[in-house]
């Protein structure tokens, strides 16, 4: 009796039509307080930078525009892992491990998603999912600490920035991984939440042995504004990564038995002419990562963690290396904004409401200017810069390859082919004979010989080939 008596008012209540209509406009103003919460609102930055994101890879992707033979690698890798098999990249060798080219432990969390989704393209929405959600993490804070215009212009701006662009453009790398952990690590240690951005930045050591480098100027910058010797530690756990993963696990690794990649940084070539630091393409590169933040990252010690990668990149004499292209520069976009970020909210000077909305919307303006010169202002005419033409040449060359053989090929169809063969690529020496060979011969009427049964006799003398497809473009030849 007494639980009936409780409950009557309430069903009384509910069913009231007059109660009703005087609860709605509560319920509709509490629903409007969330949908303009700072998370809301950087959740909606984020889901619109990944629908920008996922349009350019699917274009991409359906118009078999492949940058490289990066993303047939990590595929392979992928593949492995979601068989619970080692790294072994055919791609890179007959037998490579992929943890003795970089040290990328972290890159295992791709396995069971690509085994719930077996396709190169997943790895493509997946490195679109990671940057997304930097744009989130770091619109977030922009909003709570800046406002919602200023916010949101800065988090749209970092979405936008050209590092990002060419990242996305250059399809997928393990650096995808560190753009989220950068942005939360730092975030963390903006709201001076120690523990958080230890942990987040503990993990960077896991995606690429150079950033253990990044970790310790982290440190260094914690340890200068916490007080403690947390941040000493995190410096000192970057450095012990980063020597044991260059001196010790990639050697193992690695054929050559040493880190690849340590006779690209010409440190004596620098020695030797101290003028090469200030080449066009390195000081382009420098110029940029200012002028996005338009100047404010200068005034952040946090600017500073972009250091390591830029000196790497700078000491290599691989002009690949200077430029704005590629992937190489992503890491460095959460660096900047959060040094901007950072000046915008400790500087007394910049302590005014218009004045930082005049710096967030000029940083909006400035990177959607400079889309213009990237990869996203390809979107203006999708028709030509991604055509459809070859589709359908693409399509009969890659049936003319059955599943489960072995494949040489060159990069034109490579991630097409990694999910359901084994892959070799062409450019390696020491590969076995494989059962089919697909090339592009559309830009190799130089070549010497020029069909894809020649070449591969040629490549792998004491075998015949038979040529199975051939057309304008692609040309297939199996193995007799």
């Amino acid at each position: 009796m007494t639980t009936l008596q409780k409950t009557a008012p309430q069903d009384a209540a509910s069913k009231d039509p007059e109660r009703r209509a005087q609860a709605a406009p509560g319920r509709l103003a509490n629903f409007q307080r969330a949908a303009t919460t700072p998370l809301a609102l950087a959740l909606l930055v984020g889901l619109l930078a990944f629908a920008v994101y996922s349009v350019y890879s699917r274009l991409q992707w359906q118009s078999y525009a492949i940058r490289s033979w990066d993303l047939g690698i990590f595929t392979q890798l992928a593949k492995a892992y979601a068989n619970f098999q080692p790294p072994i990249v055919s791609i890179k060798g007959e037998g490579f491990n992929l943890l003795g080219d970089h040290f990328h432990p972290l890159l295992v969390v791709l396995g069971p998603i690509y085994r719930l989704f077996p396709s190169a393209y997943t790895l493509l929405v997946v490195q679109n999912v990671l940057l997304a959600v930097s744009v989130v993490v770091i619109s977030h804070y922009a909003i709570k600490r800046l406002g919602r215009i200023t916010g949101a212009c800065l988090g749209a701006a970092y979405a936008l920035s050209w590092g990002l662009q060419s990242a996305i453009d250059s399809q997928f790398h393990e650096v995808a991984f560190a753009v989220p952990l950068l942005a939360l690590a730092l975030v963390a240690l903006m709201e001076e939440r120690w523990r958080s951005a230890w942990i987040w930045a503990s993990l960077l050591v896991f995606v690429k042995e150079d950033l253990g480098l990044t970790v310790l100027v982290i440190g260094l910058i914690m340890a200068m504004r916490a007080r403690s010797a947390a941040g000493l530690w995190l410096s000192v756990w970057g450095v012990a990564w980063f020597v044991l993963a260059t001196k010790v696990i990639l050697p193992a690794m690695n054929p050559g038995d040493a880190w690849a990649y340590q006779s690209q940084l010409d440190i004596a070539g620098l020695l030797s002419d101290p003028a090469s630091l200030f080449q066009a393409d390195k000081l382009t590169t420098v110029f940029l990562l200012v002028a996005i933040t338009a100047g404010l990252c200068l005034a952040s010690p946090m600017a500073l963690i972009v250091l390591p990668t830029l000196a790497w990149r700078f000491l290599s004499e691989l002009p690949v290396y200077w430029g704005q292209e590629w992937q190489y520069s992503a890491v460095l976009m959460p660096v900047v904004f959060c040094a901007a970020i950072d000046a915008l909210t400790r500087r007394k000077v910049l302590n005014s409401e218009r004045l930082r909305l005049l710096m967030g919307t000029a940083m909006l303006l400035i990177a959607v200017v400079l889309t213009s010169q990237y990869a996203f202002g390809k979107l203006n005419d999708t028709t030509k810069n991604f055509p459809l033409t070859t589709v359908a040449s693409a399509q009969a060359a890659l049936a003319a390859v059955p599943d489960g053989v072995t494949v040489e090929t060159d990069i034109s169809l490579m991630s097409y082919l990694v999910d359901r063969t084994e892959v070799y690529w062409l450019g390696n020496q020491g590969n076995p004979a494989p059962e089919y060979f697909l090339i592009d011969v559309s830009g190799n009427a130089a070549a010497t010989p020029t069909t894809a049964e020649q070449q591969a006799e040629q490549r792998f003398p004491g075998t015949s080939y038979t040529t199975v497809y051939e057309d304008g473009r692609y040309q297939v030849a199996k193995r007799d």
